[in-house]
């Protein structure tokens, strides 16, 4: 198999590939034996918000979520010869959420890596609406956009956050969106 080398500023999709891939084993080996061992849903991604993450709290607001979409290009051209992207939903709980908000605005180039989740709700006029987001486990800042004109410092360094859990709540209930 062969090596696939990205290069993005000071990080390359192979390295990040691997460090999702080592958290993936070591959360393998704790369920040794179980049917999920032999089972994966990572999702590894690269790109740009498309605008200020949502900040939002769960309905007794003990829990923190934000959602937002990036856009992912495409490794290849249109018939015209131009680049696509991909607009990608993401959601993440905690302190990810918090930091996630605090942090990054538009145009921010982040590393997400999580899983893929799909969900079903009931919309208001009675038919089912089906959702596919990647549910962020961490977040790496690739490339922040200065946000201290809000009044939220910048940070120094590229950051990473990481949820210890996700929670097991019913989201068609608890959050009005």
């Amino acid at each position: 198999m062969g090596k696939i080398l990205v290069q993005f500023g000071a990080y390359s999709a192979h390295h990040i590939i691997l460090c999702g891939v080592q958290s993936w084993q070591s959360n393998c080996l704790k369920q040794k034996g179980s049917v999920h061992s032999s089972m994966l849903n990572r999702v590894v991604l690269i790109g740009n918000l498309t605008r200020d993450p949502e900040l939002r709290y769960t309905q007794n607001g003990a829990i923190a979520v934000v959602r937002f979409t990036v856009a992912v290009n495409r490794p290849f051209t249109n018939q015209q010869g131009e680049y696509e992207a991909d607009f990608i939903n993401i959601v993440a709980w905690r302190n990810v959420a918090l930091n996630v908000h605090k942090f990054l605005g538009k145009g921010s180039l982040i590393a997400i890596e999580g899983r893929l989740q799909t969900r079903s709700y009931e919309a208001q006029d009675g038919r089912t609406v089906y959702v596919t987001e990647v549910v962020a486990d961490t977040v790496r800042f690739l490339k922040t956009r200065n946000r201290q004109s809000q009044g939220t410092p910048q940070p120094q360094q590229t950051n990473k956050v990481q949820s210890k859990e996700q929670p097991q709540i019913d989201i068609d209930r608890e959050l009005p969106f």
